[in-house]
């Protein structure tokens, strides 16, 4: 499977370290897409430090102003959230969303929408995506 046509997308984050934490996961997982929606202060030295060597993911990264423009072009969007949520998206547990990026990812690009630091993604942001998935976390701390 290859990784080129995924993308992942964080919508108004607004702490640089984090940005610069995601684009060193991203590299140590071998995605190269970031596309960031509305950061509070991007690009940022502290993001590049966070970042650990991955800095060439925040050279390329797309700032856009929605998440509609950030996955305009996208066939399958998955929106992530950490607690049950009734909206229009069908929400799947991880292995049901992997297989549905295994059976788009050679026609289609996919994007994978993570939310802010604090409340996650809107309902509304939920629903401009196909599914979603409900990562577990410890419920006493769901950020």
């Amino acid at each position: 499977m290859t990784l080129e046509r995924i993308r992942i997308v964080l919508v108004n984050t607004t702490h640089p370290g984090n940005i610069g934490g995601v684009a060193r996961a991203m590299a140590n997982m071998g995605l190269n897409h970031l596309y960031l929606v509305g950061p509070q202060r991007f690009p940022s030295t502290e993001a590049t430090v966070r970042a650990a060597g991955a800095d060439h993911l925040l050279e390329r990264a797309i700032v856009c102003e929605s998440l509609d423009d950030a996955v305009a072009d996208c066939g399958l969007v998955v929106g992530t959230t950490a607690r049950q949520r009734s909206v229009g998206s069908v929400e799947l547990p991880p292995n049901a969303v992997m297989d549905k990026v295994r059976e788009r990812i050679s026609t289609d690009q996919i994007a994978f929408v993570f939310g802010r630091e604090a409340s996650g993604l809107t309902n509304s942001e939920l629903e401009r995506c196909q599914y979603h998935v409900r990562i577990p976390v410890e419920e006493s701390f769901s950020s």
